[in-house]
């Protein structure tokens, strides 16, 4: 947290010169998430200036705005919170739960367990109104949108699938080739 701290010093409270849009930071728990949480809520603590807060209701932007995701225990310890400086990855379950975006901002899921298209051929259009009203149930409730395990091997069917979720207005593509995600993007401007 130290160099980010550096850089949000440097651009006078962005991590971005020149823009305030916060960096979401995506801590992904792996081991056992109540007490990895409460263990990460020190550290966060420790670091106040940079995060959005949760604070008794209201959420008060920062610079950066971290999202638990991993292990779902930590739910339980985040939920009891007054003042938090994290938020709740949810899942698709939690599109349209009880569960406000003051406490879960991001939607992920599994791609492979919702759709069955992975590129290849014409993107059934069943699938395709699901994504769409995927998004537009979550943007109208202030969430963003993220799926995981999409194809990320370069090739037509990552392009296929990539256009598609820029289409559908999805928030968040997941992927390990930044390059290429870059070079897509730039392509479809």
């Amino acid at each position: 947290l130290d160099p980010l701290a550096r850089i949000v010093k440097a651009n006078h409270g962005s991590v971005y010169r020149g823009h305030r849009r916060p960096l979401q930071l995506l801590i992904d728990i792996k081991t056992e998430g109540s007490s990895t949480y409460l263990e990460l809520d020190r550290h966060l603590r420790r670091h106040r200036h940079l995060f959005t807060t949760y604070l008794h209701g209201k959420v008060v932007p920062g610079p950066v705005t971290a999202v638990i995701s991993g292990d779902r225990a930590a739910r339980v310890p985040m939920e009891a919170q007054t003042v938090r400086r994290a938020f709740y990855d949810g899942r698709l379950a939690d599109l349209g739960s009880a569960a406000p975006a003051s406490f879960v901002p991001l939607i992920s899921d599994n791609w492979t367990l919702t759709f069955t298209w992975l590129g290849e051929g014409v993107f059934p259009e069943a699938e395709r109104q699901k994504l769409r009203s995927i998004v537009r149930q979550a943007h109208a409730r202030g969430q963003q949108v993220r799926f995981w395990a999409t194809p990320d091997l370069p090739g037509p069917a990552r392009d296929a699938l990539w256009t598609e979720l820029l289409a559908a207005d999805v928030d968040y593509f997941n992927t390990d080739d930044l390059a290429g995600l870059e070079s897509f993007l730039d392509a479809h401007r």
